[in-house]
Parts: structure tokens; sequence; C-alpha cells
């Protein structure tokens, strides 16, 4: 088993990422290192492993084997803990111009210890544009042994001077089978529940692994396609509104106060907390700073989740008329709201496909104004009462 095992339908880009693996062997063993270069773009739709390949990719780099899974250098890196791999995601909406360049800064100091210096930039879209400027002259002038690794969505999400120096990685999306059997293989889940899971993942393998082990993951879905089907007049769009502004806020603190106690347990065990012995008492003191940055990082943190919380829930709703379009047309596809079929008919019968058009315009309408910070319920009822009008 190799790290490049786990990504799932991704079998053209592996082999590209294979191949860049030999040439960065022949690099250290004094070659040319055909096939290697120093800056790559990971690009592909949400949920599709844009990071965990970037990951393996790092691993395999860093690795005597290629990536045999299994050596200390793999699970460094895999385990994000690897000296020679810095590890970049913005915790909040942005990455600005200070923190990218004190990032390419120790991007350009040589290897401690392995064979590269590799820099993995989740999120790369989040750089402002003056951190873009500052990110291209990193890229522009690398350092021998640095490898920098982007991950955006699309190639358009980075200026063209940034991506027109990478080496594109295109992920494609996994076909349910696919999805079926990752979930089965290494999750251990039954069949059924996994078939389902995948089926409403729309191809993301971290949301059907949500959906197959989450029993509240999927009862906030059932209830975000629940909604169209209630929308019979003005004042139901807004009680659907104020419905669909709080299941992603529950969405989202579920999953924030999880990783806040544990970070904030982790930086008091650094200070000393529950030991005893000279000194213990004085670091305490001085954990106060440390714990108001931390304090200030998960509020940018919880600001992000919240934004990805609200877009998944419109993005249920898309597949919902999505749905609903496929039946008006009689397109033969695989509907991933199928368990609705009785809203899905009734909704395509009482409408035509221009207003189904129309009702998905005006989700993603909802999208762009939440993301220029409209507030989320405000957006999210001028978009229900779109839906009813259709």
């Amino acid at each position: 088993m190799t790290v490049f095992d786990d990504l799932v339908g991704q079998r053209t880009a592996v082999g590209q990422l294979q191949r860049a693996v030999t040439g960065a062997a022949d690099l250290v063993s004094g070659g040319p290192g055909t096939g290697l270069t120093h800056a790559w773009l990971f690009t592909g739709p949400p949920g599709s492993g844009r990071s965990e390949a970037a990951r393996a990719f790092a691993a395999a780099l860093q690795c005597a084997d290629g990536g045999c899974g299994h050596c200390g250098s793999c699970h460094q890196v895999l385990a994000g803990t690897h000296p020679d791999v810095l590890y970049v995601r913005p915790s909040g909406l942005s990455f600005g111009v200070s923190a990218t360049r004190d990032l390419v800064l120790r991007a350009g100091s040589k290897p401690s210890g392995g064979r590269f210096r590799v820099v993995l930039f989740e999120d790369a879209d989040r750089a402002t544009e003056a951190a873009s400027n500052a990110l291209l002259k990193a890229v522009e002038e690398p350092s021998p042994r640095t490898v920098w690794l982007l991950c955006t969505p699309t190639p358009d999400d980075l200026l063209v001077t940034i991506r027109s120096r990478c080496r594109l990685v295109t992920l494609a999306t996994p076909s349910t089978r696919e999805l079926v059997d990752a979930l089965v293989q290494r999750e251990g889940i039954d069949a059924d529940t996994a078939r389902s899971a995948a089926v409403a993942s729309a191809g993301q393998i971290d949301r059907a692994r949500q959906l197959a082990t989450d029993a509240e993951a999927r009862r906030r879905r059932e209830e975000v396609l629940s909604i169209p089907a209630r929308l019979d007049g003005l004042g139901a769009c807004v009680t659907s509104a104020a419905r669909l502004y709080e299941i992603a806020e529950e969405e989202s603190k579920a999953l924030t106060t999880a990783l806040d106690a544990k970070e904030r347990e982790e930086l008091r065990a650094a200070f000393g907390e529950g030991s005893t012995g000279k000194g213990v008492a004085k670091a305490m003191r001085g954990s106060a700073g440390a714990m108001k940055d931390l304090e200030e990082r998960q509020k940018r943190r919880a600001t992000r989740i919240k934004r990805d919380s609200y877009d998944r829930a419109l993005l249920d709703l898309v597949a919902f008329y999505r749905d609903v379009l496929t039946l008006q047309l009689g397109a033969r596809v695989e509907l991933s709201t199928a368990e609705r079929s009785g809203d899905l008919e009734r909704v395509a019968r009482s409408s035509a496909p221009e207003a189904t058009l129309r009702r998905i315009d005006a989700i993603m309408e909802c999208r762009e104004r939440i993301a220029a910070n409209v507030h989320p319920q405000i957006a999210m009822e001028a978009m229900t009462s779109a839906l009813l009008a259709g």
C-alpha cells in the first residue's frame, strides 16, 4: 500500500504524480530530475481530494521509497508533523501579505533532514491580491530544493502569472461506485448506507464519509431538502430562511466546538497546566497572551466554517432543483436527492424547466451575496422568496 492508495477515483492524477516522484528520486541522486517541477497547482471540484492528493505527493517526495506509506517520513507528512513540510491552511476568510511573506521566508531555507522543503498551501485562492504578489516572487525564483503545492478549486482562482508557473494537476469527481468501494473497504460501512451516502454526496468523498457516519449530518441534510415543498407563501419563506440559517449555524457549531476545546487543552498542557514543579506557575501566567492569540485564530476559523456551512446547505438545495430539472427534461442520470422523490415529482409537475433554472440562479445569487458579506439570513429570505415565485 502506498500514500496514493487513499485517493479515490484519481488514476490519471496519481500517474502524473508518480512520474514526478521518479524525477525527484533522480534529482536527489544527482540527475536532471526530469518530470519534477518546483510548483504544482492542484485543482478540482469540492470534495475531490485536492489537499489529500497534495499531502500524498508531499509524502512521496520526502520518502526514499517514493511514498511507501509505512516509513517514519510518510507517517510524519501524513500526520502533519514533518519538519520540512510547511502546512498552510488559512484560518479565516483570507490570507494576508504579512503571513505570506513569513511563509516565503521559511520556505526558502534548506531542508533540515528531508529531501525537499515542501510548502503545502491549502485554499490558496484565499490569498489577498498583495499576498498573491508576494507568493508570485517565491514561485518565480524558488530555492533549489523547495517545492510549492498550491490547492484551489479552479486554475482561474489564482493570478495568471502564478498558475503559468505551476504544473497543473486536475482531480476528477469520483464515481458513485468508487465512493461506495472506498466507504465499504476503508471505513467498514455497510454497502446500503455507503451507497446512499455516495449518491447524496455528489462525488465528494469527505461529504460521503460524513453522511455515512454522522446521523446528525443526515438529519440536517434531510431538513434542508424538505424546504422546497414547504414554500407555499411569504410567511413560509421567512420561516424556512430562518430555519436554513439555524441549520447551518448548528453544523458550524458542531464542527468548531470540538476543535476549539482540543486546541485549548493542548495549549494549556504545553504551558504545564496540571504539572507541578518550579516555574510552572510562572509559565501558566505567561500563557495568557498565547491563549488570546489562539482565541483570535479560532474566531477567524469559526467565520470560515460558518461560511462553508451556509454554502453546503445551499448546494444541497441546488442538488434538489437540479434533480427537478432532470425529471422535467426526462434525462436518464442518477438523482442525488432521490429519497425526496415525492417532492421532486410535485415540484417538477407544477413548474416549467425555465422556472427551475431561475430557482437555481436564485440560490447561486444567494451564495454570492453571502460571500459579499450580506447577512446570511437576509440573503436566504430573498432566496426563498425567489424560490416561491419561480
